[in-house]
Parts: C-alpha cells; sequence; structure tokens
C-alpha cells in the first residue's frame, strides 16, 4: 500500500507546530493556520492575493481542481493573523510570496511542513494535504457530519470523505481493540 498522507490527530502536536512556526515564519504559520482552519487545498491557499483577505470576513475563490466557485467565513484567529501579516503589504500582490518575489509554490510548502515536523517531533506521512486533512479530521470529530464534510470537500460520496481523512481506518482499529473473545 502506498505510503498515503496522513492528518495530525493531536491537538498538542497542532499547537507546538503552530507555535514552532510562528517562532521561525509568520508566513509559513499563515500558511499553516489558514489549511488547517478552512480546509482548502494548498494550492488554492497559495493562489490567493493580498485583497482576497484584506479586510474580509468571508473568501470567495474558484477551486483551481474542480473548478467550483466556493465562499467560506475566516474565523476570528485566521483574521487577526490575516490583518497582522498584510500590513503595508500591495493589495494585488501574491498572499505568499518566497524568495524572488514570486508566488510561493507546493513543493516550497511541502519542505517547510516536513522540516518543521521533523523538529518537533512529529513523525506521521506529512505532506501538503496534511493541513487539509486535519481540517476534515477534527471538523469530523467536532461536528459527526459528514455529508458537510463532504459538501466542504467537494468529495462525491461519504465513504470517499471519510477515508480521506482516516477515520475509517481508525474506527476499524479501534474496533478491534475493543473486540476480546
Amino acid at each position: 500500500m502506498k505510503n498515503l498522507v496522513e492528518p495530525i490527530r493531536s491537538k498538542s502536536e497542532i499547537r507546538a507546530l503552530e507555535q514552532y512556526l510562528r517562532k521561525k515564519n509568520k508566513r509559513n504559520c499563515l500558511i499553516f493556520v489558514f489549511g488547517i482552519n478552512t480546509g482548502l487545498r494548498v494550492s488554492d491557499i497559495l493562489g490567493l492575493n493580498v485583497s482576497d483577505v484584506l479586510n474580509k470576513n468571508f473568501v470567495e475563490i474558484r477551486e483551481k481542481k474542480t473548478g467550483k466557485y466556493k465562499k467560506f467565513p475566516l474565523n476570528e484567529k485566521l483574521r487577526r493573523l490575516i490583518n497582522s501579516y498584510v500590513k503595508n503589504k500591495n493589495p494585488e500582490e501574491p498572499l505568499f510570496i518566497g524568495r524572488f518575489n514570486k508566488r510561493l509554490n507546493r513543493s516550497q510548502v511541502y519542505r517547510f511542513l516536513n522540516s518543521a515536523c521533523s523538529d518537533i517531533g512529529i513523525n506521521s506521512n506529512i505532506g501538503t494535504h496534511t493541513m487539509r486533512k486535519t481540517f476534515g479530521f477534527f471538523f469530523y470529530k467536532k461536528y459527526k457530519d459528514v455529508a458537510l464534510l463532504q459538501k466542504i470537500f467537494n468529495h462525491s460520496t461519504p465513504e470517499i470523505t471519510l477515508r480521506y481523512i482516516g477515520i475509517a481506518q481508525e474506527e476499524i482499529n479501534k474496533a478491534y481493540s475493543d473486540f476480546i473473545l
């Protein structure tokens, strides 16, 4: 079986990673917090411009993968981080810029995320989809509403959504652990 990217399943690991990133690089911290609080694909996060989030309560995008329109609210934590991050930035520039004033790309996000996780001892299979899967995992744990999560993710079936966030396997493991003859 191929190595699937996993969600981060521990809130303490999420907090540790967020603190680590905040100290190292404000931009990378915002990317991570944006990903785990919105469930967007990294390509959609990196496609944002400053004007898409500046003084906004909602973000409106056209998803790169599906071409579908998506509108969602920004929570208070995200709005605070965004407002601090975009001070003195040109509204027409990309939100996340790398070296040489170019839009950041997914491989750069993959590298900083893997490096940070390794540095703080998170040993799961980490990738850029980890942020989206972490959002889905905790959203499902909180609301137990697979239909709503399926709609947020634009998945075709609830089974795909549960498998995507690793819930199906987690429930199988728990069932085996709890079953004793």
